[in-house]
């Protein structure tokens, strides 16, 4: 026994040993250059620059920038939240001048710094700097949000946390925002916080079916969906961006087949948001639910809106007049709904206005916008000493004469003694368009829908997923379709008297297909002289002033599709997007029929299937189609 206990003994010394000593080092250590905090000299900037948690109702807190301009006293606040980094979005300059750190998207820099106001930039949950989780759209309380808060509620909580602590302020609070950022000022409006005065949404997403991002009218618009909805779920910090090893889109999609095959390629099966969409293809409770305008005309009318609508918007052209349209009646007052119609791609109100495209405007539409509309309209409500409110109910710039209407209601076309009379438009036998039309049941003209060469939505030249060339397509010239044989054209003769448009045309198209499924797009196109003086690029020049897409198998339920009768002629009717448009002598009109825009919308395999996003390459076939006598789009024309 004692030899085990020794033996134990001895092991465990041998265990517990000290451990020599490590050798002093070689050489001293230096005391680090880089400081434990960095505390910079800001006494030359012109703003205080604070970020803060500010705490919602069920405990998760949200990042928060706010920008004050220094020495501010009883000064009031703009808010906008985003998806996109408060961070980045009040940072675009190293600078110690607000205007510089603020001169980018979201951010009418002019309005806020000339205006004194105290810019407030706030993460929504689950994105970047805040806590919580992220949902696209974040729905309602309620049966697709079970949770007891939405958009609503964190926007009433910041408001509150704001007027609080925000000793600068006067307490009052104005939301704007573009895009996404412009579907927030509107969910502001659900039960507004007492300091709410004012919000401004510009070109909201309000119902991403039937005419903002995600289709129209049934149509999915694959080309930008795909790559947003992956970059901004993927990741809190849109880390993972859409990969693409293609130089155009058209060849990317194209070799994909589907839209489903493509989002299966990038793993977006992970993503929650594209889940939803291929469960939901249709117009169902989901996306009637959310539908901001259905909502918004359920709720009381207590806060003042602008809304702003740009008539070329290529990714939000169908939120901001619906929503208008919705809750324009509760304005008994006529001193709370307000819209202005610009010239404007999507978020161009808050850039330079000069030019879209090869259009020129002779003028910079955005900075009249932002001067004569925009600052005066948040200074009234926003400000101690409020100036009165010189703004019209309804600003609406006219194109073709290219100038700025002050106008009481929308739709109306002049401010006053004229009138608007739905007109038909037809599409006649040779080509021909015009005022008169028949009935015969004749077609009229016909043509061949090939899958494997669909119609690009701009010439091929261009590389559409670059931000810069995707803003102005929806003015590209239209002469290339033209000369498609799988475009139809309707053209009318040479305008001796101006013609001018003012709402919203419907398309009314007799049209029949060898296949059982379909989709057509119409474009309503202003056809310049051979010759424009002082703008050579303009000669020839075929201008898209209203145009969309329908997917034939909502002809009869956008919630329930169905197979087309192959070879019957059938009526489509559909909405354009507006217009505000003058057709000047000189000039002509065309419209425009063909069954594809891609790779913007998926193809439309031609062969009825239960869901496109699965087409298989077999079911994606030619098609005849051919379109009757009696087609005609009823133009909102304005009479005197």
């Amino acid at each position: 026994m004692k030899k085990f206990i020794s033996l134990i003994t001895f092991v465990a010394s041998s265990l517990f040993a000290q451990t020599p000593a490590a050798p002093a080092p070689k050489y001293p250590n230096f005391p680090s250059e880089t400081p434990a905090k960095f505390q910079p000299s800001n006494n030359s900037f012109d703003y205080v620059r604070r970020e803060e948690m500010i705490p919602m109702r069920d405990g998760v807190k949200l990042h928060t920038v706010i920008l004050v301009p220094k020495g501010a006293r009883n000064a009031p606040m703009l808010l906008t939240r985003t998806p996109y980094d408060a961070n980045a979005l009040t940072g675009y300059a190293q600078s110690p001048q607000l205007g510089p750190i603020l001169n980018g998207y979201d951010n009418a820099v002019d309005v806020i710094v000339e205006g004194g106001y105290i810019r407030v930039v706030q993460d929504v949950r689950g994105k970047y700097g805040s806590e919580g989780d992220y949902l696209m759209n974040r729905p309602l309380s309620g049966p697709q949000n079970p949770t007891p808060v939405d958009h609503a509620t964190d926007t009433y909580d910041t408001i509150d946390w704001l007027v609080k602590n925000m000793k600068e302020s006067n307490g009052k609070v104005g939301i704007l925002g573009i895009s996404y950022d412009g579907f927030l000022p509107l969910m502001a409006l659900v039960n507004p916080h007492p300091a709410l005065k004012v919000s401004v949404p510009m070109n909201p997403m309000v119902d991403g079916w039937i005419g903002d991002d995600w289709f129209h009218n049934g149509a999915f618009r694959q080309a930008g969906s795909l790559e947003y909805i992956l970059n901004q779920e993927a990741t809190r910090d849109n880390a993972v961006k859409w990969w693409s090893g293609f130089s155009d889109d058209y060849d990317e999609y194209l070799a994909a087949g589907s839209a489903g095959e493509l989002a299966q390629r990038h793993g977006m099966e992970q993503v929650g948001f594209w889940r939803k969409i291929l469960a939901h293809p249709s117009y169902d409770a989901f996306w009637r639910d959310q539908a901001v305008d259905r909502i918004l005309s359920g709720q009381p009318l207590k806060v003042p809106v602008m809304l702003v609508h740009s008539l070329w918007d290529q990714e939000d052209i169908y939120g901001a007049l619906a929503v208008y349209k919705a809750i324009k009646p509760k304005d008994t007052g006529n001193d709370k709904v307000f819209l202005t119609i610009g010239p404007w791609f999507h978020g161009q109100s808050i850039r330079d206005g000069s030019s879209l495209g090869a259009l020129k405007f002779h003028q910079d539409t955005s900075y009249y916008f932002r001067q004569n509309i925009l600052r005066p309209f948040l200074d009234h409500y926003l400000k101690d000493e409020a100036p009165t409110n010189p703004v019209a109910s309804v600003s609406a710039f006219e194109t073709g004469t290219n100038t700025w209407l002050r106008l009481a209601s929308w739709p109306s076309g002049c401010s006053s003694g004229c009138s608007l009379k739905p007109s038909p438009f037809f599409m006649n036998a040779n080509g021909k368009a015009g005022f008169t039309g028949d009935n015969s049941g004749s077609v009229v003209q016909e043509y061949v829908s090939d899958p494997a060469k669909p119609v690009p939505y701009r010439t091929r030249s261009s590389q559409p997923s670059k931000e810069l060339e995707w803003q102005p397509w929806l003015v590209d010239d239209q002469r290339e379709a033209s000369r498609r044989p799988d475009v139809a054209v309707f053209v009318s003769d040479v305008l001796r008297e101006p013609v001018k448009i003012s709402g919203q045309p419907m398309v009314n198209l007799r049209a029949s297909t060898s296949g059982t499924d379909s989709d057509w797009v119409v474009k309503v196109i202003d056809v310049y002289p051979d010759e424009v003086t002082g703008e050579p690029l303009m000669g020839g020049y075929q201008l898209m002033v209203s145009a969309d897409i329908f997917r034939g198998r909502y002809r009869e339920s956008l919630e329930t599709p169905k197979a087309i009768a192959s070879g019957q002629p059938l009526l489509y009717k559909w909405i354009l997007p507006a217009a505000n448009h003058v057709f000047l002598p000189g000039h002509r009109m065309m419209v425009q029929v063909q069954s594809s825009w891609f790779p913007l919308y998926d193809r439309n395999p031609q062969t009825f299937v239960q869901s496109i996003f699965w087409a298989k390459p077999e079911d994606y076939k030619k098609a005849t189609q051919r379109i009757y006598s009696g087609s005609f789009v009823e133009l909102p024309v304005v009479t005197k």
